[in-house]
């Protein structure tokens, strides 16, 4: 399973593992993108940055599970929920419109309660 490292001095390291099997294109883009080091945005419990990759949707959907990593096609950006958005029902992790999901978070999701708009992320391959 390839994995990555995703870094920030709100979080420290958190890692995530990918579904190449399930999101192959998605994660051979992402993959040869990295590292890249963007700055954070945040909408509700979902932090989101521009990558400037672009590649077609893979089984696009609008409601995730926490710790979903996913590409959101109209922002060429990475996507990282944890929670509810303002686009949620409940408690669900709603996207803004449909996402590419192509891993997940490693251990609790949460962490990324204490990322901020405009905190540096970086993201990595994990060794």
């Amino acid at each position: 399973m390839k994995k990555l490292t995703i870094r920030s001095k709100a979080i420290g390291e958190v890692t995530a593992e990918l579904y190449a099997e399930r999101s192959p294109k998605t994660v051979e883009a992402i993959g040869a993108a990295l590292p890249i080091t963007a700055r954070a945005n945040t909408w509700g419990d979902e932090i989101y940055f521009s990558i400037g990759v672009t590649v077609k949707p893979e089984h696009a959907q609008d409601v995730v599970e926490k710790g979903a990593l996913a590409y959101w096609p109209p922002g060429k950006a990475f996507c990282i929920f944890f929670g509810p958005t303002p686009a949620s029902r409940g408690a669900e992790s709603r996207a803004a419109s449909p996402v590419t999901v192509f891993g997940r978070v490693v251990g609790d999701p949460a962490v990324f309660k204490r990322v901020k708009s405009g905190d540096e992320i970086i993201i990595e391959h994990a060794e």
